[in-house]
């Protein structure tokens, strides 16, 4: 390391804004990877950028908290960044309102589908209630899931987790899945995303096209809605069983 860099990193490690420089030094990595891989679904960009991150912590040993004392403005921006999604929504409100059904019914059975499935087998596989309690929210966007999971007994830090792992999963598979269903719509494709990978799966489905996004993010609100509601119901019915 010359000299001068090294002085800039001793400036920056004392300081919040090392947080924030790597993390957008990071993403923009991971999105030239991304590009140069002429956007291929498997190198998802967030994937990348954690697994950058949490490499540079750790090589040089810096604490998460303060890492995150720079990250947080990034972590403030995701609210403003969310509320804007209805600005591309209301473009669509016409095609919106001719699908209303369809989609009523598809959030119904998605929302269900993302709970049930998920407990389901990781019942079998014998985890436990606390674990089983944690992942039935994973396909939420995370600050709904983390107060879903707070609320009924599961463990938020690991929700937070799980719902990573389902965003990016999501984002990477979604594309081969529906190709493989012959779902052309990008309307009904954009809904299926963000219902199933909620925010990170938004910002893959905007990458496709502006409908395909605008729906994605109508699927991720919704879905959090409908949990947030359906969840009592299922986790009484689970324990009545």
């Amino acid at each position: 390391m010359t000299p001068r860099v090294a002085d800039i990193w001793v400036y920056l490690s004392a300081s919040p804004l090392l947080g924030l420089t790597i993390t957008l030094l990071a993403y923009q990595g991971a999105y030239w990877i991304y590009r140069r891989a002429n956007f291929n679904p498997l190198l998802n960009p967030v994937l990348l950028a954690i697994i950058m991150l949490v490499a540079a912590l750790h090589v040089t040993g810096t604490p998460y908290a303060t890492y995150f004392d720079g990250a947080q403005f990034v972590h403030f921006l995701l609210g403003p960044a969310t509320v804007a999604l209805a600005v591309p929504l209301y473009a669509q409100f016409d095609r919106l309102r001719a699908l209303a059904l369809p989609l009523a019914g598809a959030l119904l059975a998605g929302s269900l589908t993302a709970i049930g499935s998920v407990v389901g087998i990781a019942w079998l596989l014998g985890a436990g209630e606390s674990t089983l309690l944690s992942l039935a929210p994973k396909s939420v966007t995370a600050p709904i899931a983390m107060g879903i999971a707070e609320k009924i007994g599961g463990i938020p830090s690991l929700t937070a987790v799980l719902v990573v792992m389902t965003g990016v999963s999501g984002a990477m598979m979604a594309k081969y899945v529906l190709d493989a269903l012959r779902i052309r719509d990008h309307g009904v494709r954009g809904f299926a995303v963000g219902l199933a990978s909620h925010g990170i799966g938004t910002a893959r489905a905007f990458q496709v096209s502006e409908q395909a996004g605008a729906f994605a993010g109508l699927g991720m609100g919704l879905n959090g809605f409908a949990t947030a509601i359906l969840m009592p119901l299922v986790l009484a019915l689970w324990r009545w069983f």
